[in-house]
């Protein structure tokens, strides 16, 4: 349950991971259920003596106590308690997917705009140190004029077995499948390192070609794959390309729950993520969404030996807990500061990958219940 995860980092000592500037307090749980549920919950992940338990999420919304709400309910459930916190007043660091739909995504900008409140999109892997560190190699100009992009995010499972027809996973009225659940991930690795990486006005939405199959018992997506095409990308175009002029890249992004990413769990495939430019390939071992390692292999006539070698940098990133405390650390600081919106994971990039969702979804005929994609507010679901 990625809630436990993310409050059980958020009571680790700061110190752990160098950062000194901002930390944080668990002022209150709630469970739709039952004050008891949220009880039990502060009672599990350890969270310090003085948190509040609900046991509705209007209670919780009206605690003056708390700045800001983290929603980790069911991605078909994400507009309508988003919505609430915003109405209430309240600053909100809602999980990916962030919606179910771009128009939904656009209409809590929009509130969150007009109440001058914080909201952000809870990719915890844009924060990660290793995604800082090849971000800004791309942007130094270190892997050439950047081609192409392989993402994967895939879970070999059983999935009548460990799914059958009612879990989250693959169940329709939650928004189920494995695009909104864990290809968003693969398609976090291609936006930031295709789109975020360029200068926000050089920045351009992609076309998109995909293939969708459906599981037989839910109508869910088991096996998405996704070819981006994205108009400009980092780094020099070719030589001959008239003045002014930008290079095309490929983003490739990949779901599947058949079959998985690191089949024997030991990461004996090695990269999950290959992104690869002109000098060289970056290689990020999985799981995608939580890489402990990078590494650059230069390309042929790039590296400094001229012995015919091959020339490897490693760069190992470990991450002292689960690493959910970086993107809590960074609302932490746009508050400080008074900012509404993150840099890092800012409102028109979080819209445009659920315009390309939204697009893979129509490509594949892949259709949710009505109820959980309106923009009605409220609407008991």
């Amino acid at each position: 349950m990625i809630a436990d995860l993310f409050v059980k980092d958020l009571i680790l000592d700061p110190s752990t991971r160098d950062v000194s500037d901002v930390r944080h307090e668990v002022k209150a749980v709630a469970s739709s259920s039952s004050a008891d549920r949220a009880m039990k919950f502060i009672e599990e992940c350890k969270v310090p003596e003085g948190a509040a338990a609900y046991g509705s999420y209007e209670g919780l919304v009206q605690d003056k106590n708390v700045d800001i709400i983290y929603v980790a309910t069911p991605h078909s459930h994400h507009y309508q308690n988003t919505m609430l916190c915003l109405e209430a007043g309240k600053h909100v660091l809602c999980e990916k997917a962030f919606t179910t739909n771009a128009a939904q995504t656009k209409k809590l900008v929009e509130t969150a705009k007009a109440k001058n409140l914080f909201l952000m999109e809870a990719v915890w892997t844009r924060f990660f140190p290793l995604s800082i560190q090849v971000r800004k190699f791309i942007e130094d100009g270190n892997l050439g004029a950047v081609h192409r992009v392989i993402a994967d995010n895939s879970f070999g499972d059983n999935v009548e077995d460990k799914y059958g027809t009612t879990h989250r996973m693959i169940n329709m009225d939650l928004a189920g499948g494995c695009l909104l659940d864990l290809g968003i991930y693969s398609l976090t690795w291609v936006f930031q390192t295709l789109y975020h990486t360029l200068p926000p006005p050089s920045r351009k939405p992609p076309k998109v070609i995909s293939a969708t199959t459906p599981y037989h018992a839910t109508g869910a997506d088991e096996m998405t794959s996704m070819i981006l095409t994205f108009p400009s990308a980092p780094g020099p175009a070719p030589v001959g390309t008239p003045d002014g002029a930008s290079h095309p890249a490929h983003g490739i992004a990949l779901t599947n729950l058949r079959v998985a990413t690191d089949p024997d769990g030991f990461n004996t495939c090695k990269p999950a993520i290959r992104i690869q430019g002109t000098t060289g390939e970056i290689q990020v071992d999985g799981p995608a969404f939580r890489p402990r390692a990078w590494r650059f292999i230069k390309a042929k006539g790039h590296g400094k030996k001229g012995t015919g070698e091959p020339e490897v940098e490693e760069h190992p990133c470990e991450i002292p807990g689960q690493g959910m405390f970086w993107e809590a650390d960074e609302c932490g600081r746009c508050l400080r500061d008074g900012k509404v919106e993150s840099e890092v994971m800012g409102w028109e990039e979080s819209i445009v990958i659920m315009e390309v969702m939204d697009e893979v979804r129509r490509q594949g005929g892949v259709k949710y219940p009505e109820k959980i994609e309106s923009l009605e507010y409220p609407l008991a679901l």
